[in-house]
């Protein structure tokens, strides 16, 4: 580790960067990279990304755990994505009250609405623990043991800082391979409550169509207000008392704009890349991941999506989760697309060649790093893997009959008498406000199906058999009976885990079988994984090593980052693509609603957009009202609700999207092609003061 070491204080004092790619942590960032965003129109001191009270990394928070936000008043108003708060926004929705389809607005305080399960995370601080560990011995462990490892470390290192200030929570994570580490502490918010959100007809303006591509028109925003303890200012469960959190540091919003070339940075709490991954790993990635999540979900989705537009009370149930669903199946098309296109399996196995020719004239890591054992690990587990994951795109999170099939065997809570084994049951919860029972069914049907047709026949649960024997290969007659007579689906039903009859039931026992082949082939996948950990391990620390003259970013990792950049366009199709989109183009959109439902809007919106006037929010420069704008910046899943600042530190808009060309992004960053996709912070309040007439937002915000 010593060497590793060197290598990347090394990387860190170097001169030259590459401009635009890079997910960069804030806390270390490499002097190179900054004094390229100075270049590129960046004007506040070092200090004001990390170090300083007033630390851009102060008001960008993370959103639920799987988007991120930013805090953009003094009372604690905090702007994210509207797809992010969808599952907030459904919750709240009923058919006599669809906030979804009609949007929302607090007019007061007492009138905002709060959420479970939904919180904001600040970071306070984040150090290197590279050292510390490797002295601990964690390079000395399988990669699969070294989960519990940090989770010991972990629990020790947070139970000091809870013991300075019992907010805060602590977390280690792996950095570039697993050659750095760093430990980040935490403030977590949970009394967060919604506050304003537009119509789902502009907040998700284009739906799958636009989904991915440019030119965009959507509005996509939502606002949530972070409510904490009223004599601390701290971290509270909800109550009615909470008062609104006094931020210590918020976005100053902008609404004098941008123009193609302005500097332009994005800063969150990105996903997960895989940037390192090898020649091999990308072919896994096209075949055995992407290809099967697509297919599977395809076939899904359109029987979701038939019956979500046949009932407006379906719609409402299962708006979030066929929005998570189509998002990656889409990502995963599109990836597959530019694997191809870019032949990007090909530029891998030619860098990879250049490392064996360092290697060779080096000997660095000489008998660690094996690009033969490599291979040949992932060639035995291509097929594992495919299979692997059409089963849980089949069968997890998939319906609800084979989510309460899976749950009663994997840590429910045991109810009843502690003494007597046979009174021992578990139940579930009433939670038939989230499914809907024919759309539910003929999904797991035709889903069961599929699997047959898809996966190999030795990956079969065993429950194949008893539908072949039992019901002769009919899958909706198999269904019909599951919920007719499986315990799982009874409203209020006690199932007695220690009764013989628990697995005479058909469901119970589906479940059982499903289980059982996840639980073996992930066996058989972790006999692989450590050994192909530890062999990616190696090629990041050569590839570092190899580059020694060049800054290197870790993939993201769920950690905050910044990237930077320049607003511009791209080209698409042999043309200029542009680098915004106006009023004009969402109204044509909107006139060609009969043919796309995914077009519509209501009256007023028709008004809004077309007006002649749009005040305040009109660009400066070209007077007209601009939408949806283009960066290069690199961004990837987690980046979306991302504040997007100009060079001064103000806010000019939210990142959403990537363009279709970025969808490569997990893998590979498309320099020349790949775009973020940002709504302008001015569409945001537009919408805000002349559809919601939300003046005390408006008044609160303060935008100059």
């Amino acid at each position: 580790m010593k060497k590793t070491s060197f290598i990347f204080a090394a990387m860190l004092t170097v001169a030259s960067a590459h401009a635009d790619e890079g997910m960069w942590t804030l806390y270390d960032l490499p002097q190179a990279a900054f004094e390229q965003m100075q270049a590129e129109g960046f004007v506040l001191p070092y200090a004001d990304l990390y170090q300083s009270d007033n630390a851009i990394k102060n008001c960008v928070v993370n959103f639920s755990g799987y988007c991120s936000g930013v805090v953009v008043s003094p009372d604690g108003l905090v702007f994210t994505n509207h797809h992010c708060g969808f599952e907030a926004i459904r919750s709240h929705s009923t058919v006599e009250h669809d906030y979804m389809l009609n949007g929302f607005y607090a007019k007061t305080y007492e009138e905002e609405l709060p959420n479970e399960n939904m919180f904001v995370s600040f970071m306070i601080e984040q150090k290197d623990v590279t050292d510390y560990l490797d002295k601990k011995g964690i390079n000395k462990i399988l990669p699969t043991q070294q989960r519990h490892f940090l989770d010991s470390i972990e629990n020790v290192m947070s139970k000091e800082v809870k013991e300075k200030d019992s907010t805060l929570r602590l977390e280690i994570k792996p950095y570039f391979e697993g050659n750095k580490y760093y430990a980040t502490t935490y403030r977590d918010f949970t009394d967060l409550r919604l506050v304003f959100t537009i119509p789902k007809s502009m907040g998700k303006f284009g739906g799958e169509t636009d989904n991915w591509m440019w030119p965009r028109q959507t509005c996509d925003y939502s606002v949530f207000r972070i409510y904490a303890d009223p004599k601390t200012n701290g971290p509270a469960k909800y109550s009615k008392d909470n008062v609104p959190y006094k931020a210590k540091h918020w976005a100053p919003v902008s609404l004098n704009g941008y123009k193609e070339g302005d500097f332009a940075m994005t800063i969150g709490y990105l996903g997960s890349t895989n940037r390192y991954l090898p020649s091999y790993g990308i072919r896994e990635r096209r075949d055995a991941q992407n290809a099967p999540r697509a297919q599977v979900r395809g076939v899904k989705q359109e029987v979701m999506l038939r019956h979500m537009r046949a009932d407006e009370a379906v719609r409402i149930k299962y708006d979030t989760k066929y929005a998570q669903s189509s998002n990656y199946w889409k990502n995963s098309i599109g990836m597959n697309k530019c694997i191809d296109s870019t032949g990007l399996i090909q530029q891998k196995a030619d860098f990879e060649k250049r490392i064996r020719k360092y290697q060779d004239e080096t000997g660095f890591l000489k008998g660690k790093l094996d690009f033969d054992l490599m291979k040949s690990l992932y060639d035995k587990r291509l097929v594992l893997m495919r299979n692997y994951m059409l089963l849980r795109e089949t069968f997890v999170r998939s319906n609800e009959l084979a989510d309460r099939a899976l749950k009663v065997h994997n840590g429910m809570e045991v109810k009843g008498s502690k003494e007597k084994l046979s009174k021992q049951y578990v139940e579930f919860e009433d939670n038939s406000d989230t499914w809907d029972e024919a759309l539910d069914k003929e999904v797991y049907a035709v889903l069961l199906k599929n699997f047959r047709e898809q996966a190999d026949a030795d990956y079969l649960p065993e429950f194949f058999n008893t539908i072949d024997r039992s019901f002769g290969g009919d899958y909706n007659k198999y269904v019909e009976t599951l919920w007719k007579n499986s315990m799982l689906m009874k409203k209020g039903a006690k199932i007695f885990i220690n009764k013989k009859s628990f697995m005479k039931d058909l469901g119970v026992k589906m479940g059982f079988d499903i289980t059982e082949k996840i639980n073996d082939m992930m066996v058989a996948l972790q006999d692989i994984n450590d050994s192909i950990q530890l062999q990616e391990r190696y090629l990041c620390d050569a590839k570092v090593r190899m580059e020694m003259d060049q800054p290197h970013y870790s993939d993201a990792n769920f950690t905050m980052r910044l990237s930077y950049g320049q607003v511009g366009g791209y080209d698409l199709a042999g043309k200029p693509s542009g680098y915004y989109t106006t009023a004009e183009s969402i109204v044509e959109k909107m006139k060609k609603s009969d043919q796309n439902f995914e077009y519509f809007a209501e009256p007023v919106m028709h008004e809004l957009m077309g007006a002649k006037d749009f005040g305040k929010y009109a660009d400066k420069e070209t007077g007209t009202m601009q939408l949806c704008f283009l960066t290069n910046n690199d961004i990837t899943g987690g980046n979306s609700g991302s504040p997007m600042f100009n060079g001064k530190g103000e806010l000019i808009g939210l990142a959403f999207d990537g363009n279709w060309d970025s969808l490569s992004g997990d893998i590979f960053f498309d320099k020349k092609l790949a775009r973020c996709i940002g709504v302008d912070i001015r569409y945001v309040l537009y919408l805000m003061d002349k559809w919601g007439h939300a003046d005390r937002l408006i008044n609160e915000i303060g935008a100059r």
